[in-house]
């Protein structure tokens, strides 16, 4: 599909693959949530992909985000059938929580017991409970937020201290490879470490593996992805 496809083919085209690889897996296609990355991108892109019926959203900068879903939401006034739900995907430092509790139903990126409290008492202060998923640093990168795995089971224990949060699975970005199938061990590692972590305290409702992006979204959902961040291949490339 090429990058200068209207947003409503390369959306469709990238549905389309996204059904073939859970098929592949032996799931439906709506086992698996598709949520468009849409940092850097404007708004008016981000309207037009809602138009055309993407309705999960993924943001990386707080800053960002907070200016930019007012004016999505402008742009799309009269609209009442859509409603857009808002993931935050990047690493998030404690005093920018306040810009994005009040506005986001999934954090996909808490890694430390620090970040996990304050999104508990903005949640509470914004009446806004919050989808959470543990962030997962499988490549123990340092540039990379995310626990390392043997920290999971700790945070996830901490989790159940805050009844504004529900912890609903893991998410990981893995290595860089310029083969996705080099990022197969890494999904099956991180679908490994949720299986596991159904049985410790606080995790019982761990259902979610967000894993895979644009170039190994496919091998991710064949490994168990239930959520995928597609950026580039549905909205072309950032300025």
């Amino acid at each position: 599909m090429s990058a200068e496809a209207p947003i409503r083919e390369r959306l469709a085209a990238v549905r389309d693959r996204i059904a073939a690889a859970a098929r592949r897996s032996g799931r439906p296609p709506d086992d698996v949530t598709l949520v468009g990355v849409s940092k850097r991108q404007p708004a008016e892109l981000v309207a037009e992909a809602a138009r055309a019926g993407l309705d999960h959203f993924g943001e990386n900068y707080a800053q960002e985000a907070a200016e930019k879903l007012s004016k999505v939401e402008d742009l799309l006034d009269g609209s009442s059938s859509i409603s857009l739900k808002w993931h935050f995907i990047g690493q998030l430092q404690t005093n920018k929580v306040k810009l994005v509790a009040p506005h986001f139903q999934w954090v996909e990126s808490l890694d430390r017991v620090s970040l996990g409290r304050a999104l508990e008492r903005h949640a509470l202060a914004t009446g806004n409970p919050l989808q959470v998923l543990l962030q997962a640093n499988l490549s123990r990168e340092a540039q990379k937020g995310g626990a390392d795995p043997e920290g999971l089971e700790n945070l996830l224990a901490a989790s159940t201290h805050w009844p504004h949060l529900q912890v609903v699975g893991l998410m990981t970005i893995p290595a860089a490879a310029q083969d996705p199938l080099q990022t197969r061990p890494a999904f099956a590692r991180l679908r490994a470490l949720r299986d596991k972590l159904r049985d410790a305290p606080g995790g019982s409702a761990l259902v979610h593996l967000s894993m895979g992006m644009s170039a190994d979204y496919e091998v991710a959902i064949e490994e168990g992805a239930t959520i995928v961040r597609v950026g580039t291949a549905i909205f072309g490339t950032r300025d």
